[in-house]
């Protein structure tokens, strides 16, 4: 899915230069192509292609602390980063779905369609983290905090 977004959007913004510049008549369906792929390509990448360790984190003073501390620190992030998203979800959804009634400027597509990917993203990372919260209960996740402390230690 994600590899025919990207194909999707990069065909699109190609299509949009070459009409533009070389046969000088744009074509206006084309940002807004580009917009929602790029829109889903972030949502959908971040919820089912990325895995923990790919995110940006701010992990200084995680990683300065013993195990026992980042055991904590992990539960915490978990547990906060569910309980952020499912308080917000029910008025995430009810903003989406208010979107039924207005549709895309140039394209037509029902909104609701476009940012629906955001709820799929939301469930999926409530998911995800619960699955992490379990696996660092049951003392089966990694706590390490960099992918590549492996390989620095087997240096």
């Amino acid at each position: 899915m994600a590899a025919g977004l990207l194909a999707a959007m990069f065909l699109t913004f190609m299509l949009q230069i070459i009409s533009r510049y070389v046969f000088r008549s744009p074509l206006g369906w084309t940002l807004e192509l580009c917009l929602t792929t790029w829109l889903w390509l972030v949502f959908w990448g971040s919820a089912f292609c990325l895995r923990d360790e790919d995110h940006v984190k701010f992990d200084v003073l995680y990683l300065a602390v013993n195990p026992g501390l980042r055991k904590i620190f992990a539960l915490t992030s978990a547990l906060a980063i569910i309980i952020g998203i499912v308080a917000a979800l029910p008025a995430n959804i009810d903003y989406i779905t208010f979107y039924k009634i207005k549709k895309s400027a140039t394209l037509r597509i029902r909104l609701d369609y476009v940012f629906s990917i955001y709820g799929i993203f939301a469930v999926a990372v409530i998911a995800q983290y619960g699955l992490r919260l379990i696996a660092i209960l049951r003392g089966g996740a990694d706590l390490e905090g960099h992918p590549q402390s492996a390989a620095m230690k087997a240096e």
